[in-house]
């Protein structure tokens, strides 16, 4: 077949653990529900004041897209807010510094993709606890 479909309601959602602290963060691959093999792909979701941890992709090019609330993204070094609503689109070129966070005081959702397929290379940076 050439293509696949998945409903909001039927994504596995997995509890990652909080960073530094924080309540923890879910996760849904959609590059297992939909058999993706170029690109890697899939649903967060973030508790108010959750971060992600700030890293660097030697390797991948990564795609955010917020569907609920407002994603805020650290780019680059040293670091720039980017507050993005839904609706719009970051991407982040290899090798750039980054770190999704949430700075609302509601859950927010978004869409994360990378390509090519690659992980586990991520060079993790340190913290930026206060923007």
């Amino acid at each position: 077949m050439g293509y696949d479909i998945v409903q909001r309601e039927d994504l596995a959602w997995e509890e990652r653990p909080g960073h530094e602290g924080q309540a923890p963060r879910h996760a849904a691959s959609v590059t297992d529900a939909t058999k993706m093999e170029h690109s890697r792909a899939r649903m967060w979701r973030y508790p108010a004041h959750v971060r992600g941890r700030r890293h660097a992709d030697p390797e991948q090019e990564e795609i955010f897209v917020p569907i609920q609330g407002t994603l805020t993204m650290l780019l680059g070094e040293p670091p720039e807010r980017v507050d993005v609503e839904p609706g719009g689109v970051v991407v982040v070129h290899i090798g750039t510094a980054m770190q999704a966070r949430n700075e609302t005081d509601e859950e927010i959702l978004f869409f994360a993709c990378g390509a090519p397929p690659l992980h586990g290379n991520a060079q993790f940076l340190t913290d930026v606890s206060e923007i």
